[in-house]
């Protein structure tokens, strides 16, 4: 035989502790601060009273410290959540949601809070904290309120604001171990505010950094019109390292670059910056994108063997160079999703890349794809984040990419426009990656903008170079520009017939600048050096470095190209500062 005794303590011992687990089972998991506080609320009405609120610091919602208060003055606080049984509204004469808590003079209760404690509250009470100002009282006593209990969410030190609990309707006044109770369940709070606000901290400084290293959101080349967007992860993930770049190359072309790095935080959002860094670095060179890709995979191997050998860095990363001459993009993957083509005629394509291995892996290969773009054609280029779906189907998330792009990026419609309208399509659900889109609109070079001529490998066939470019030049109204583009023209020209043998190309091309050409079958690298007074050659390179803008060397299959470029309002030329 047994005999149960069930209490009155004993019951009240099973709800406390049920309130308590139900509390920080709620509001533990949690990473936003307004959550945290109208969880809270919600859960102690009317499992502990009938009307509840929570005032938090200005400064904890934007992931700050609050100030460290002592006594009366402005507190700095604001009514972040409110509670009422029944779901009945909330009184107009209390203190409403967003609102700002008036300056209250300085007491012993309220210095009591202020250094971590909860007090018992009724209007007495209250009156004497309010100094006996009827208008403030009015502010925090509900018309009924027999009782209520004061707590501070109290953390490291700092108040991050206060829960105040009142009993309209329950008989019972609250009592000590009331008190105690909701000191116990505000310290459980305290660390979910405390831990979201350094959170959110933490997740501004670092999306604020990633914002920084990204380039523009939109641009306008010759090459093409572009627009880049960037969306983080949502509630509870931290930032990861997508990125995406536009880097104009020599001769209008554009390259166009996404990528993604494998982690989250801090971390992964440095090694970002070093990666984008790398492939502008990279870029400037004029490689290939085969040749890009296996750059940049050691540079990512290297990275891993100068921080830790055991947490290696990845990342996927896609390379596309436009050529608005030619109209060809060709592209290289490295482990990355393939891009999607929208045509000027609504049709889309996703572009057979084959993926190389993510960067890092090293010891594979990677693969080149080209693809003929009419000028109107959209490309996009993206990271995972955009096309993920629960059930871990890409092919459906790379088709709903191609079916939205399709419906968006009409012929009028700006690209920035189309790109955040796609965005706004994204599962309701907050996305557990960071997704980054990058669109291009591209265009090409008119024919009539752009000459070429070819020529043998002979000393004489220069002035017969800088005749084309002279005619060439004033049937673009361009006669101004014809001194320093002959004598550019015959100074590299030269150095080709010279070093190289033919035969020699030479290319116009007239957009935003005047870029001039000059290929030749060799694969020997020009340089550029300072020729002594004694010297009878050796300034070649040198003229031309002083009468561009800018200049360079490239390298195909069959030889090389260099280029020269010249604003088409060109600088008058001191030709005593080139001797």
């Amino acid at each position: 035989m047994a005999l149960y005794l069930d209490t009155l303590g004993q019951q009240r011992v099973r709800r406390d502790l049920a309130l308590l687990h139900r509390t920080a089972t709620r509001i533990g998991g949690s990473l936003d601060v307004v959550r945290v506080v109208r969880d809270l609320a919600d859960i102690l009405v009317p499992a502990f009273g009938d009307l509840a609120w929570v005032d938090l610091a200005d400064a904890v919602p934007s992931g700050d410290e609050p100030p460290r208060l002592a006594g009366g003055g402005e507190l700095h606080m604001h009514r972040a959540a409110v509670a009422a049984a029944g779901d009945a509204p909330w009184p107009a004469h209390l203190l409403q949601p967003g609102q700002p808590a008036p300056p209250v003079p300085s007491s012993a209760t309220l210095r009591a809070v202020q250094e971590g404690r909860a007090v018992l509250l009724d209007r007495e009470v209250v009156a004497d904290v309010l100094g006996n100002d009827e208008s403030l009282v009015r502010l925090f006593v509900p018309e009924d309120g027999h009782s209520g209990v004061w707590a501070p969410l109290f953390a490291r030190g700092l108040v991050l604001g206060n829960i105040t609990v009142w009993r309209t309707d329950q008989p019972d006044p609250y009592d000590e171990r009331d008190a105690d109770l909701l000191a116990e369940i505000a310290s459980l709070a305290a660390l979910s505010v405390d831990n979201a606000r350094r959170y959110t901290r933490e997740r501004r400084s670092v999306l604020a950094l990633q914002q920084r290293l990204l380039p523009p959101p939109a641009g306008d080349q010759p090459a093409a019109e572009t627009a880049g967007l960037y969306l983080p992860a949502g509630e509870g993930a931290e930032i990861s390292g997508d990125w995406y770049d536009v880097v104009p190359l020599p001769s209008f072309r554009l390259a166009l670059v996404v990528g993604d790095v494998a982690g989250h935080g801090l971390y992964a959002t440095a090694t970002m910056g070093r990666l984008r860094t790398a492939v502008r670095t990279l870029a400037d060179l004029e490689l290939d994108p085969v040749e890009l890709l296996t750059h940049l995979d050691d540079g990512v191997q290297q990275l891993t063997r100068e921080t830790d050998p055991d947490t290696p860095v990845g990342a996927t990363c896609l390379y596309a160079v436009h050529d608005p001459v030619t109209g060809r993009c060709v592209l290289a993957s490295a482990g990355h999703p393939p891009p999607v083509v929208v045509r000027p005629d609504g049709t889309t394509e996703v572009i057979d890349v084959v993926p190389g291995p993510p960067l890092g892996v090293g010891g594979m290969p990677f693969e080149t794809a080209a693809v003929d773009l009419e000028p109107g054609s959209v490309l996009a280029l993206y990271t995972d984040g955009l096309i993920e779906r629960p059930d871990g189907d890409l092919d459906s998330g790379v088709r709903w990419l191609a079916d939205s792009l399709a419906e968006l990026c009409g012929p009028g419609r700006s690209l920035d426009e189309a790109g955040r309208a796609l965005m706004s399509r994204l599962d309701d659900a907050a996305p557990r990656d960071d997704a980054a889109l990058l669109l291009a609109r591209v265009r090409a070079i008119p024919a009539d903008d752009m000459a070429h001529w070819q020529f043998a490998a002979d000393p004489a066939a220069a002035a017969q170079a800088r005749q084309a470019v002279a005619e060439q030049l004033a049937a673009w109204d361009l006669e101004e520009m014809a001194f320093t583009t002959e004598l550019i023209v015959s100074e590299l020209f030269t150095n080709a017939v010279r070093y190289a043998g033919g035969p020699v190309g030479l290319r116009l091309i007239r957009g935003g600048a005047l870029v001039c050409e000059i290929t030749d079958p060799s694969n020997t690298q020009p340089r550029l050096r300072r020729a002594r007074w004694t010297d009878e050659g050796g300034r070649g390179l040198f003229l031309v470095a002083q009468l561009s803008a800018r200049w360079g060397c490239r390298y195909g299959r069959h030889g090389k190209t260099i280029w020269a470029e010249q604003p088409l309002t060109p600088a008058p030329v001191d030709l005593a500062s080139l001797v």
